[in-house]
């Protein structure tokens, strides 16, 4: 039986730094997804937006604080489609263009980027695909419609077949409505070919609209306000709504399979949830050295002389210069609250010491959402704790340039979010790939692949899987837990045991490469998600039986009636 064929919708992808469509893990997640796909030659397109400003560019201001700016961004490499369609968004009939991301030009399969920033188009129509994650709520809904609705059209005005449609997150909802008009309103035939990724766990991640304001901005392709309701609320919950419009979905890592089915126990009707660990491609993120070590030495001498390198970057962007011979900590990841990038210093005089002390040097980094207050003030306060402590840098514009450096020059990766609130937290693999150890929450997929005296460290003491323990409890135990194992076994290992630490690098190296590439995961989920979609279409001829327009007329829908 052949493979299916695959559209992949993703909100963001992080292809390359060259591209900025990107903000965080999901993006990251989606690149590599793509990245594995043409490398092993699946038959999959991906879609996404080519967002004018990108998501922001973070950077240091005059006043000392982190600052927000956009900056449109122009691409003379991308390939721009002849074909167009139309999207009907808050009453306004809506141009829709695409670009094209050949697969020569990164390694990936073939990319098609959706924007509406063309003259045809009044300044508001422009905007839709200005900014990722627009804080304007009716933006977002726009955002959320074209990419859907605009990216299930513009693949068929294109040519391109597809067995069934991948939403990476509820953002591509839209889609499942827009096969719902055009299979006249069975919802069976929806579900026989659409299958669905959830990534968190967190409220904020799991959107919710008032179902009239979705319905004026023409997110339901015509679905009746009924039919909205019926699947996902009058507070519409775009989670809700993908269980019961899909097949099969999936969580992102073992642990988060177990979360999200006891989250979404109550929902009737839904699809099974399934557990496809995350993972991150290998030939992208892995420096060559680590894959080419052959001796203990090897893994030292690699690292020495990549922070030997990086730390020059430090040194330009910071004015601190770090000692290759240290020992490097680094948290770099969203700033979002719940991920605790302040733990850490929950105890003042604790870190100052070692850091006093020469035995540790902390790197920080990561964007946070610009509406977000708490983030921004969370990296402002580190911010200042660089000015005033000693070996501590945070490092503003967390991009995939970025991310891979600090990888490569890292020699223990954080991750202190609060359990079970990481899904998954796939930098990690990332920095295993380059002899990082994980010091990690035991949460997400460090569960899975961060073994204690192995190939790294989790953070686990009587009582911490409790999910009743007071907040503030677990942020004491939490951090007592991460500093004695920095203090006993962390530092006392690196610089004493040298050999030994070269042991839980080697074995970090090939428990990342073994299980957490991405080529594996692509194929997994073809085995696991896609491939019954395939049966199906076989049997039913699902190639076949699908209304293809280019440009619709709004005027003939008749979809409002659908119950």
């Amino acid at each position: 039986m052949a493979l299916p064929n695959v559209a992949y919708f993703s909100m963001e992808m992080a292809i390359d730094q060259s591209l900025a469509i990107y903000s965080g893990g999901l993006g990251f997640l989606a690149g590599s997804h793509m990245q594995s796909a043409g490398y092993l030659q699946m038959p999959m397109v991906g879609v996404s937006i080519l967002w004018s400003y990108g998501y922001y560019d973070q950077r240091i201001g005059e006043n000392g604080n982190v600052e927000v700016a956009y900056i449109r961004k122009h691409y003379d490499f991308l390939t721009q489609v002849s074909a167009t369609t139309d999207v009907e968004i808050f009453g306004e009939k809506v141009k829709v263009k695409a670009y094209k991301v050949d697969p020569e030009l990164f390694g990936t399969c073939p990319i098609y980027l959706l924007t509406t920033d063309v003259h045809e188009n009044s300044e508001w129509a422009r905007r839709i695909t200005h900014k990722l994650y627009d804080s304007d709520e009716k933006i977002r809904i726009a955002q959320e419609t074209v990419l859907g609705i605009g990216g299930i059209r513009l693949l068929q005005a294109i040519g391109e077949k597809f067995d069934c449609i991948h939403m990476n997150e509820g953002h591509a909802l839209p889609a499942a409505f827009e096969l719902l008009r055009q299979y006249k309103g069975d919802l069976d035939k929806v579900r026989r070919r659409t299958v669905f990724t959830t990534h968190t766990p967190v409220t904020a991640g799991n959107e919710v609209h008032w179902v009239d304001t979705l319905l004026q901005g023409g997110f339901f392709a015509g679905a009746s306000r009924e039919k909205a309701v019926e699947l996902g609320g009058e507070q519409f919950s775009l989670t809700v709504a993908a269980l019961r419009m899909s097949r099969l979905a999936n969580a992102v890592s073992q642990l988060h399979g177990l979360v999200a089915n006891k989250m979404w126990e109550w929902v009737d009707n839904r699809c099974p949830i399934r557990a496809i660990t995350n993972a991150v491609n290998v030939h992208y993120w892995q420096d060559k050295r680590f894959a080419e070590a052959k001796s203990l030495q090897d893994y030292l001498d690699a690292k020495v002389e990549l922070k030997r390198r990086i730390f020059k970057y430090v040194a330009n962007v910071t004015g601190k210069r770090f000692d290759p011979n240290v020992l490097t900590i680094t948290w770099a990841r969203r700033f979002a609250d719940y991920k605790r990038p302040w733990l850490l210093f929950k105890d003042m005089d604790r870190i100052k010491k070692l850091l006093d002390e020469n035995k540790l040097q902390l790197i920080f980094a990561g964007k946070f959402h610009p509406a977000d207050v708490m983030g921004r003030e969370n990296f402002d306060q580190i911010l200042k704790y660089s000015r005033e402590l000693r070996n501590v840098v945070i490092i503003p514009g967390y991009e995939l340039d970025l991310s891979a450096k600090l990888k490569k020059c890292s020699d223990v990766w954080l991750n202190t979010p609060i359990r079970p609130l990481e899904a998954s937290g796939t930098s990690g693999m990332s920095a295993n790939m380059n002899g990082a150890l994980h010091l990690s929450i035991f949460d997400g997929w460090a569960v899975e692949g961060t073994f204690p005296g192995i190939n790294g460290y989790t953070v686990e003491y009587p009582g911490f899987k409790d999910e009743n323990l007071p907040l503030e409890e677990r942020h004491q135990k939490d951090y007592e837990c991460i500093m004695n194992i920095i203090e006993k076994q962390i530092i006392p290992t690196y610089y004493d045991k040298k050999l030994q630490w070269a042991r839980l690098m080697r074995q970090a190296v090939r428990t990342s490469e073994g299980y957490f590439n991405s080529d594996r995961m692509v194929i997994e989920y073809y085995n696991r998600l896609y491939k019954p979609i395939a049966h199906d279409a076989n049997e039913g001829g699902l190639d076949n039986d699908f209304e293809i327009t280019e440009n619709p007329n709004y005027d003939d829908w008749t979809f409002a009636n659908i119950k």
